[in-house]
Formats: structure tokens, sequence, C-alpha cells
């Protein structure tokens, strides 16, 4: 009884302040079961979140408010699991990051979450033919062995991923920079809906929010997070690609980068990434022998 009325106090809180969890620290080391955070003073609110008076007191009026809403009955009715850090299908990995999310939004099969076996793959929005050429000849060797393939649901590279992961009878997953009410991009609707039924969709943003440009760095932390390595196909110099492998970096993560030509803006992140440690890969065979070593 005490587990079912923190989660659903969580809930109300995260709803209402959807914050990763390194924001709600001094909160819950102040009030572990958040019994108390309706009748504490909103200075004191203030102070433990490090937000302004003002949006405290706001932040109070919010949560009493989604106290009384049963969210939990309102997600299931969605189709919508939500995994609290506290969960143990919460991926314990992700707990590692600086900034893990406090609550991962989840439809399709949470048992991915538990397969210890994830590569990413990421590139560019702006795809070319090469990237799915390289995708479908370094896919099969890796879904062969039960590796579940992460990306982000992207336009280019990322939608490439799931589809032909699919398409080979893999298992994927694909974290949302949004909520489930505002699946972003559009064209991705039937692909995200395809991935409910039989892979796994994940977001740390409750389902009301709409996709945001900053949103995205943010998503990129759990694609990597979640991953024991990241391949990257074509990108440019300065991309979100990018910035998802410095993430994979700042976590010991194996990185894979595919060479492309020395004509092509789209080879340059993947080059720059290879001088700078990155292993260069033409095969999912040699993937597989970097992460059994």
């Amino acid at each position: 009884m005490k587990e079912k009325q923190f989660i659903h106090r969580f809930l109300a809180l995260h709803y209402v302040f959807p914050v990763p969890l390194n924001k709600l620290k001094s909160l819950l080391e102040y009030d572990p079961q958040l019994s108390q955070l309706e009748k504490i003073s909103p200075s004191t609110l203030a102070k433990l979140c490090r937000i302004s008076l003002e949006r405290a007191i706001n932040l109070q009026q919010m949560y009493k408010k989604y106290l009384e809403i049963p969210l939990l009955c309102i997600y299931e009715k969605h189709t919508i699991t939500p995994i609290l850090y506290t969960n143990p299908n919460y991926p314990s990995n992700l707990l590692n990051l600086y900034d893990p999310p406090a609550v991962l939004y989840t439809k399709g099969d949470i048992n991915l979450l538990q397969n210890d076996k994830k590569i990413a793959i990421i590139g560019s929005r702006k795809a070319t033919d090469y990237s799915k050429r390289c995708i479908s000849k370094i896919l099969p060797p890796l879904i062969e062995q039960g590796i579940v393939i992460v990306s982000g649901l992207a336009k280019g590279a990322d939608t490439l991923a799931h589809e032909i992961t699919m398409k080979y009878g893999g298992k994927t997953i694909a974290v949302l920079g949004s909520g489930f009410f505002h699946l972003y991009p559009k064209q991705n609707v039937d692909l995200a809906e395809e991935i409910a039924k039989n892979h796994l969709l994940i977001t740390e943003y409750p389902p009301y929010m709409t996709p945001k440009k900053w949103n995205f760095p943010m998503r990129n932390r759990i694609i990597s997070g979640l991953s024991n390595g990241v391949v990257i196909t074509e990108a440019e110099e300065k991309s979100g690609t990018v910035s998802t492998m410095e993430h994979a970096l700042e976590n010991g993560k194996e990185i894979f980068a595919i060479p492309g030509s020395i004509d092509s803006p789209l080879s340059v992140g993947p080059h720059l990434l290879i001088l700078e440690g990155a292993k260069p890969v033409w095969s999912g065979h040699q993937i597989l022998e970097e992460l059994v070593k």
C-alpha cells in the first residue's frame, strides 16, 4: 500500500514537474515518501527544487490538483506503463547517468529493457541510400545474436534502423523526445504504432508534452545510456548525432563509426569520431567481436 501511494504521488509530481532524477534528489532526501509535499512551505520547496518561490507555489498547487486524478488508471487506458526509477524493470545502467530519467513512460514490450545486449544505431536525418545499405549489412549478424536495436524514431537513419530491424525479425526500442500524445515526427506515427505493438516505445516525458528542440539532446543520453555500444552512420560535423556520441563516450560505451565517401559532408562526423578513437566498422561481425572481448 505504501509503495502504491508513493507511485501515485511521484507520478503526480512528475506530471507537473517533469525533470530528471538529479533535480529531485534534495526533495526526495527531505521527504522520501513525498508524504509532506503538499504541506511544506513554498519557500522550503523552492530551496529543495532550486526554483523560484513563484514557481514553487504554482508547483504545489498543481501537485495537489493532480493528486486527485487517477493517473495510473488513465495511463492504463492509453496502454502506457510508467516505470519509476525504483521499479525493478527500470534499466540499472540509466542510473549511472548524471541525470537519469525519473520515470520512463513505455508502450509495448517492457521485457526488452531487461535484455542486456543493446546496440544503438544513429545518424543524420538527411541519411542517404548509403546509410540504408550500411544498416542493412550491419544489422543481420546483431539480430541473429538477439541484440536489441535502439534508436530515436527521427527521420533518416533512425527510421531506417527501426524499419530494417523489424524487416529482419529483430527487436527494437525507440526513444522519443516528446510525450505519447504528441508523436514526432508525424510521418512516423504508423511506425511508432507498429513498434508499440511488438517492440517498445519509451520516453521520459509525460504524455501531454510536445516536442521541443531541447528535448532531443536529453533523449540522446537515454539512447546511449541504454546501449552497450553506439554505431554512427552518416552525420555532419555538428549535429545531434555527434552529441549522442559525446554522451556515449562520457559513459564508457563502445563507439563504432561507418566510414564514408571523403567528398560527402555526411561523412565528416564519422571520420572525426574515428580520428578520436571510434572503431571503424563495415560489418556487424566486427561489432560482435568487440562486444565479447
